[in-house]
């Protein structure tokens, strides 16, 4: 609640009968236990009024849809944001070693007629299964111009940051050098001559079974559901004959990964190429690379599966991007929570149920 009495009220005159950071929490303890939209906000906080105020004032009760509606559609997102930001370094601190993911998702029910689809690039901490925080990517533009605007807000100090090929650029890599972090970054065709040069160097090596190419190889063995994974990774720092090295700052390794995937009488490989700056060894390499897909099956899987993020159909002004934010919010407080063998899934079930694992998981304490 301290980080978020700093978001200013949108609202002017006598429009502002309900407390703005109330209203916010309120929105958050909702979403928390599966509220899903401004409607079912406001349904359940009539309905725990009697629990909302052992901790708030709430002097004129719990606000209609249509409130809780018209201030999200006017709350400035990027200033929510922050609140958002300011709050996780709270409680993370410093990400020296840690992965930090970056990686985009559309809130595809956002959609408003002829605009697009509010389209967020999130941060990921993979060690810590928390969202670090988002920012939208603009309706005329791409990934590409949202991913440093994140970077700037982000301490990546001693982080290593994996991007897709999406961020595979060279001002990506020299602003997360100059903050202090390490990158990984997917290298596919939107750098053609460079991956020309890394695929050649890496099929002739192997070709002459890495005569005279010092490299570092790690391989790992999964077995899963009858299908086996065999995952290698190959690292060379010396990279003397790579003419492009000196186009990316900090460049201190090009890496390739063979993914083997055998199910039943199927075998499939698929080769993958990367850059780092990282002095890592393969085993840290493999684990961080590993480490970057926790976006796609943690964060993004349980806003879509759990939270229903998809199939939200609030779309109006700001309105998408901050509901957005608050889910961000509840599924950080999720991942906190301490409680043994529950799911994120099997935690919202019950915080919605259990009254009293709910004040837990918010950390909120009755008011004296």
């Amino acid at each position: 609640m301290s980080c978020l009495k700093d978001v200013p009220d949108p609202r002017r005159g006598n429009r502002t009968q309900y407390d703005l950071t109330e209203m916010l929490v309120v929105a958050i303890c909702a979403l928390l236990s599966g509220a899903e939209g401004v409607t079912e906000i406001a349904q359940w906080g009539r309905a725990k009024l009697a629990w909302l105020r052992e901790f708030m004032v709430l002097p004129h009760g719990v606000p209609s849809h249509d409130t809780f509606g018209r201030v999200l559609r006017l709350l400035d997102p990027d200033v929510f944001e922050q609140s958002f930001r300011a709050w996780v370094g709270q409680v993370v601190g410093k990400l020296d070693q840690t992965v930090v993911a970056l990686d985009g998702k559309t809130l595809r029910g956002s959609r408003d007629g002829e605009n697009r689809a509010v389209h967020l690039v999130s941060a990921y901490a993979s060690a810590y299964g928390l969202t670090l925080g988002a920012v939208a990517v603009d309706g005329k533009s791409n990934e590409i111009t949202a991913l440093p605007e994140l970077l700037k807000v982000l301490d990546v100090q001693g982080a290593i940051v994996s991007i897709d090929a999406m961020g595979c650029q060279q001002a990506i890599a020299r602003q997360v050098h100059a903050q202090g972090g390490d990158y990984l970054l997917g290298l596919k065709a939107n750098q053609g001559a460079l991956l020309e040069e890394v695929e050649y160097f890496f099929r002739i090596a192997r070709a002459e079974y890495w005569h005279a190419v010092p490299h570092g190889y790690h391989e790992t063995l999964e077995k899963d559901h009858g299908r086996i994974e065999t995952r290698r990774i190959w690292c060379v720092s010396a990279l003397e004959w790579l003419p492009q090295r000196a186009d990316w700052q900090g460049l201190h390794q090009i890496i390739m990964v063979e993914s083997q995937r055998c199910i039943g009488a199927k075998t499939s490989t698929e080769l993958r190429y990367y850059l780092s700056s990282s002095a890592g060894s393969p085993e840290r390499v493999a684990q961080a690379i590993r480490s970057h897909w926790t976006i796609e099956s943690q964060l993004h899987w349980s806003l879509d599966v759990t939270l229903a993020e998809d199939a939200c159909r609030v779309r109006k002004d700001n309105a998408s991007m901050n509901l957005a934010i608050l889910r961000r919010f509840v599924l950080n407080l999720l991942k906190l929570d301490p409680t043994p063998r529950l799911s994120v899934r099997a935690k919202l079930k019950q915080a919605a149920w259990d009254d009293d694992f709910r004040r837990d998981v918010l950390g909120m304490r009755p008011m004296s």
